[in-house]
């Protein structure tokens, strides 16, 4: 069967950049599911975008279906015919739907009885014939939150649509979509070349659109962007700031990348280079450069979306363009620092954080009151973490942050060292957002994290404290990232603190405001829950957490340690025997109705076997070990040594009848294995454990 590459490309308006590459992936997606459920083979889909144009590339598409023969069953033969063998009502409606006569079918035999059956030849439809159809259906199921309208045009897409190419090979598919007539004219780049040209061939798209100046493919064109910014950057001996967001909004907005270079007064370097730098980002998709010292020069990079042959004009319009922008920073800055934070706190009672919560004031004094607790059990200042706590919420009362959110917290340090504040108290400020998403920087261990934690801490408590409780993705409070943020903080620094006390006072600071009575179980357990995530983007196997979730630890530096014993220990060759040794025991024990928290005595002088003996005395040998190994938290120490139990334990089941005749003995036996449960459970419930 004839195969061709087919290219099919919407010609629009500059789209949206935060939305073309989730475009061209979606495009090619659904039509790429449309031509599946077709039954139209291929090899491959993939996607142009760029403002002005979304296209999708088939390679090797079959011109058409393959025939096939479908197999259609008809009534059962005791029912087609009569008494006399003449075919009956059913069986002639039937045969007259599929084209023939009763005489004409054939039989399908099975174990359940004999059918007429007829199988009809199917021939494949043309891609001229199908095209159309999955073409509309790939356009509807694109990701367009808000549709328009445009000319006399009843159809709707984000941008108005002005050319539709639709080629196979090099021949036109007749076609119509979004109110156009396919056709082979191409867009090509608005100022440069022709405005529309002619596509000979599908194979000729990326090529032919780049001699009219326009870099069709998405990827290619976002790392020429890339290669001059760091070209541009490395020829003034300067570092590019971006990352990848910005880099795809940048390649969205352009079609023939040019970056260039411009400046700025050096005066405007007196203002905190993040709001600097925020401004020229965000606002106007500039590239900032740094020195090798990670200080901002005043010159930075753009990229045009012309090949100019006055590039000095359009170098002096950029460098207006962002002259008030960063005069309107030099003003906020210059302004805000004639007012103190501790001046701003009355301002704070204007703003809500929450209904029943209260005011930002009101969060502001609780998060300094727990941040003095959390200070004292970590050996931080406690009085400065209580001032930060106080403080950490005032910078979103001045004009910089009012203008330019993303810089909060980092104007809360400059301003504070303005203030003459301590510099733990300014870079806790700075801190208290810290990890903002995932992979990013802890807070510095001391003020800060005391002051971070009780940021996320009051956040979790107050919102669980009234019952609003995350469901399903909706998480308007952020509640999943704060958590993580706490069990990130606790556990790569190492710190020494429990998260039932941690709830507990956050409550009590809270007063009556928590209408919640289970708020403190619940905030507990959604903390721990999102170990599993973490510990398992860490390489964790699922059921090493689980086992050690089963005791529900409530220190997550306890927790880790549990966790990296148990995977150590889970190598071991004796693991998958003692975690089966384990899951035996859990059984016996719930089956007799034995709680193996419990302490229960042993009678040495009931111990009559050899193997019961010997497993008593190695008990009593590891629980030593186990008691002191616990007060240090070293975990590995107790799993190495209850591995040694393997062989005790393996001679025992042997051996011993655990359910002996004298109900003393086989109480003595039962509280032999609820000692040797409680010992192992002092880590995790290792018959948990999956064989490997």
């Amino acid at each position: 069967m004839r195969t061709e590459n087919c290219l099919i490309e919407l010609g629009t308006e500059e789209l949206p950049p935060k939305a073309l590459k989730s475009l061209g992936e979606a495009f090619a997606q659904q039509f790429e599911a449309a031509l599946t459920a077709a039954e139209l083979s291929f090899t491959s889909v993939s996607w142009f975008a760029a403002p002005r144009r979304l296209a999708v590339y088939v390679s090797a598409l079959a011109e058409s279906q393959a025939d096939k023969t479908v197999e259609k069953r008809g009534p059962a033969v005791s029912a087609a015919f009569d008494a006399d063998g003449t075919p009956t009502k059913a069986a002639q409606g039937w045969a007259r739907g599929n084209g023939i006569s009763v005489e004409d079918a054939e039989r399908l035999v099975t174990d359940k009885g004999e059918w007429l059956l007829h199988k009809a030849h199917v021939p494949g439809k043309q891609i001229g014939e199908l095209v159309e159809s999955l073409l509309n259906q790939a356009i509807a199921k694109l990701p367009i939150p808000k549709a328009m309208r445009w000319g006399n045009y009843t159809t709707q897409f984000i941008r108005p649509v002005h050319t539709l190419a639709a080629l196979y090979g090099s021949e036109v598919v007749n076609l119509t979509a979004l109110g156009l007539a396919s056709g082979r004219t191409i867009q090509g780049h608005r100022f440069h070349g022709d405005a529309r040209f002619e596509l000979d061939h599908a194979d000729n798209y990326a090529s032919a659109l780049e001699a009219h100046y326009v870099v069709a493919d998405f990827a290619a064109r976002k790392d020429k962007v890339r290669q001059q910014l760091q070209t541009a950057a490395d020829a003034l001996s300067l570092t590019p700031d971006f990352n990848e967001d910005l880099l795809e909004e940048i390649a969205s907005l352009v079609e023939w990348p040019v970056v260039m270079q411009a400046s700025f007064e050096e005066g405007f370097l007196a203002v905190p280079k993040e709001a600097l730098i925020y401004t020229m980002k965000d606002d106007q998709k500039y590239v900032p450069l740094l020195d090798s010292e990670g200080q901002l020069s005043n010159t930075f990079l753009f990229v045009s979306n012309i090949e100019s042959q006055d590039p000095i004009q359009v170098i002096s319009g950029n460098e207006k363009v962002i002259r008030p922008r960063l005069a309107d920073a030099e003003f906020f800055f210059n302004s805000d620092k004639k007012t103190s934070l501790e001046s701003r706190l009355a301002s704070l009672e204007s703003v809500l954080f929450q209904k029943q919560l209260g005011t930002l004031k009101e969060k502001s004094e609780r998060i300094s009151a727990l941040s003095g607790f959390i200070a004292s059990q970590i050996d931080a200042n406690e009085a400065l973490a209580a001032r930060a706590g106080l403080l950490a919420k005032t910078d979103l009362m001045t004009n910089m942050v009012m203008e330019f959110p993303d810089v909060q917290g980092v104007m809360g340090k400059y301003y504070a060292l303005n203030d003459g504040e301590d510099a733990a108290v300014a870079e806790a400020l700075y801190e208290q957002y810290m990890p903002r998403f995932a992979g990013d920087a802890l807070p510095s261990p001391g003020v800060s994290a005391a002051v971070a934690l009780a940021d996320k801490l009051d956040t979790l408590v107050g919102i669980f404290g009234i019952g609003q409780l995350p469901k399903g993705d909706k998480d308007p409070f952020a509640l999943r990232r704060a958590a993580i943020g706490v069990l990130r903080i606790i556990t790569e620094l190492s710190l020494p603190l429990d998260l039932e006390a941690l709830v507990a006072k956050a409550g009590e600071v809270y007063g009556n405001k928590l209408s919640n009575q289970d708020f403190q179980t619940q905030v507990v357990d959604f903390v721990l829950a999102r170990f599993v995530a973490v510990l398992q983007d860490q390489g964790i196997a699922i059921d090493v957490i689980q086992a050690v979730s089963a005791r529900r630890p409530t220190q997550p530096s306890d927790y880790v340690a549990r966790v990296n014993a148990v995977a150590e220990f889970k190598q071991l060759e004796e693991a998958q025997a003692l975690a089966a040794a384990n899951k035996r025991v859990a059984n016996i024990l719930a089956k007799q109705g034995v709680d193996s928290s419990v302490n229960a005595s042993i009678d040495e002088s009931l111990l009559s076997e050899y193997a019961e003996k010997a497993l008593y005395s190695a008990l009593i040998s590891a629980e030593s070990v186990v008691t002191t190994a616990v007060a240090t938290q070293n975990y590995t120490k107790i799993l190495s040594t209850m591995a040694t139990l393997r062989s005790a334990i393996d001679s025992f089941f042997d051996d011993v009848m655990v359910m002996a005749e004298d109900d003393a003995v086989k109480q003595n036996r039962l509280a032999l294995l609820s000692l040797l449960r409680q010992l192992f459970l002092t880590t995790a419930d290792i018959s948990l454990l999956a064989k490997s």
